[in-house]
């Protein structure tokens, strides 16, 4: 028995120099314009997805959170948040996407993929290595807006988008564009566009 308990930590000790090793060596490239092996892509992002999952469990989806009024007011804020890196429906996401590693996902289909408490702890917290930010101090309502808002994507042309956008300048009284982004398309006049 004493031999199994030291041949067992030994081999863990080994381990840990390996690993330690490894990490100071160097050989680990960081850069973003090389994607991971696709051993290393798998086991993170089944690492990211099951702590979502986990992390989310015990949420509760509030009543009411998908109404129209809502979903309006979160079309402004995923113009002024979220199309720089994610794009969004008749907008190309921004040039800065197009360099980070892992890339910003197209959002159109996110909630097929996870379930609203999902996006919702996604949209709150952030999540590490990806350049998603933590949106908590929007507060929970606007996040829970823009879950609803995504649950729209799938079905949501550039058309749609656009008109969602503009009530929500309505809305909240203003004529400008949101995040510089001008999403009253090529033809608007100069007295719609201020």
């Amino acid at each position: 028995m004493k031999t199994v308990i030291l041949t067992t930590l030994s081999l863990f000790l080994l381990a840990v120099a390996g690993a330690v090793a490894f990490v100071y060596s160097g050989v680990f490239n960081v850069a973003a314009d090389e994607p991971h092996s696709t051993v290393v892509h798998a086991v993170l992002e089944t690492a990211r997805v099951r702590s979502i999952k986990a992390q989310a469990a015990g949420i509760v989806v509030p009543g009411g959170f998908d109404e129209e009024a809502k979903i309006i007011s979160a079309a402004g804020h995923f113009s002024e948040h979220c199309v720089t890196c994610h794009g969004a429906p008749g907008a190309k996401a921004g040039e800065t996407a197009q360099g980070m590693y892992p890339k910003p996902p197209d959002l159109t289909h996110v909630s097929e993929r996870f379930r609203p408490a999902e996006l919702f702890w996604i949209i709150k917290h952030g999540l590490k290595m990806s350049g998603m930010p933590s949106m908590a101090h929007d507060g929970d309502a606007m996040l829970w807006s823009t879950v609803a808002f995504l649950q729209r994507l799938p079905h949501m042309s550039g058309e749609d988008y656009n008109g969602l956008w503009m009530k929500a300048q309505a809305q909240n009284g203003e004529g400008h564009n949101m995040g510089g982004m001008n999403m009253h398309g090529a033809g608007a006049t100069d007295a719609e566009k201020h």
